[in-house]
């Protein structure tokens, strides 16, 4: 499969794959563009090159043709973005998107409608596909958000292109990214865990011990850790259930000859609360009714450290409750860390639904070298799955 860069889509009909699943506020304003903004290079590809571009995606999760859902509302946004007058069909399949692909002249994007006001998208239905696939005569796959599910506009479709079909920029992109951490990345690779829960972590940690170097592990899953390993940790979230396994980690990990850095200090606070009264402690020595909410400075000066030895970064979860700003200082330090290291020439990846919000809230997208569009898929993807909709396009 050549690359996009490689392709010219003179007078081509190119039938292009988005992920336009965006926030809306009460009166159906766009609230977060990033997403439509990611999408932007592979459409201007296409319209450079002489082509016309027939967008699809979904919108939330409707289970009936809810307006509320419809991709109507995103018209104008992306109008903005591209800068070009941008034609909207009523349906994704059927007589009106058909007769609109038809008339659709070299420079013009047609906007279909939600792909989930069809069941048959995600169950994978090959006759809805194929209808999809009947509008154009090239499909391009620009959407990682939902790579990783079977759905018919995202890996069904892709058989009726045998040999016409590419990946968009931004699913290369991510590809390539990942690909960087978990294959080609330069040495010592350092993957950072945070987030509440290890039971969420666990495929990715055995999934990426062969691949890594350091293994930084902190936010609420670190306080299973220190339990585990006869610590007092007050109060603080733990998973009673899985301190045996927390311990199978750091013996495969100590295995693999891969350097796990657990916090040893962190900011207590006696309620989980903004205005709860607070205090520095050891990591193990946390008192009774306190619970450990962000990692302490002590932690701060040894993350940093560890960050700035490492050629390649992977950042998933945060180090403390974000949300709220007085346990936000341990994430915020993580961040100008990995933006330091990113500026001396480390690859910094971040990815999975709350650290993206983090580095989004406190400016730190700009600062390192990639930010993932897609959660579950860049999680499957660490996991070593392959994605359906990378897949799909690999095959006649």
């Amino acid at each position: 499969m050549n690359s996009i860069q490689k392709i010219n889509f003179k007078n081509k009909k190119v039938l292009i794959r988005v992920d336009f699943n965006v926030p809306l506020d009460e009166a159906f304003k766009v609230t977060d563009d990033t997403r439509i903004r990611a999408a932007k290079p592979t459409i201007l590809k296409v319209l450079k090159d002489g082509g016309c571009c027939i967008l699809m995606s979904h919108l939330g999760r409707p289970s009936f043709e809810d307006p509320q859902f419809s991709l109507a509302h995103i018209v104008s946004e992306l109008e903005n973005v591209l800068g070009i007058n941008v034609l909207f069909s009523d349906q994704c399949v059927g007589e009106a998107p058909t007769q609109l692909a038809k008339t659709l002249k070299p420079g013009q994007v047609l906007l279909l409608e939600n792909l989930r006001y069809h069941k048959e998208e995600t169950t994978g239905g090959l006759d809805f596909a194929k209808q999809l696939s009947s509008l154009a005569d090239f499909y391009i796959n620009d959407a990682f958000g939902t790579a990783h599910r079977a759905h018919a506009s995202t890996t069904v479709v892709a058989q009726f292109f045998p040999n016409a079909k590419c990946f968009g920029f931004l699913l290369a992109k991510e590809i390539e990214s990942i690909d960087k951490v978990m294959k080609s990345g330069k040495k010592p690779v350092l993957a950072i865990l945070g987030g509440a829960k290890v039971s969420s972590k666990i495929t990715i940690i055995e999934s990426i011990l062969d691949k890594i170097d350091h293994l930084i592990i902190g936010g609420g899953m670190s306080f299973t850790f220190i339990k585990a390993q006869g610590g007092q940790i007050g109060d603080s979230i733990c998973e009673e259930d899985k301190q045996d396994l927390a311990l199978q980690i750091l013996e495969l990990a100590a295995q693999k000859e891969v350097k796990v850095h657990l916090p040893v200090d962190v900011l207590a606070a006696d309620d989980f609360s903004p205005t709860a009264n607070t205090k520095v402690v050891d990591i193990d020595c946390i008192p009774k009714n306190w619970q450990g909410l962000d990692c302490g400075p002590k932690t701060k000066a040894v993350f940093h450290k560890v960050v700035q030895q490492c050629q390649t970064i992977l950042w998933n979860g945060p180090l403390g409750v974000f949300e709220m700003e007085p346990f936000s200082t341990g994430t915020i330090a993580l961040g100008d860390a990995i933006a330091e290291a990113t500026n001396n020439g480390s690859f910094s990846l971040v990815g999975g639904g709350d650290s993206v919000a983090a580095v989004k809230q406190f400016g730190f997208d700009t600062k390192v070298s990639y930010v993932s569009t897609g959660g579950g898929a860049m999680l499957e993807s660490l996991e070593g799955k392959t994605l359906p909709g990378i897949a799909a396009m690999s095959t006649h």
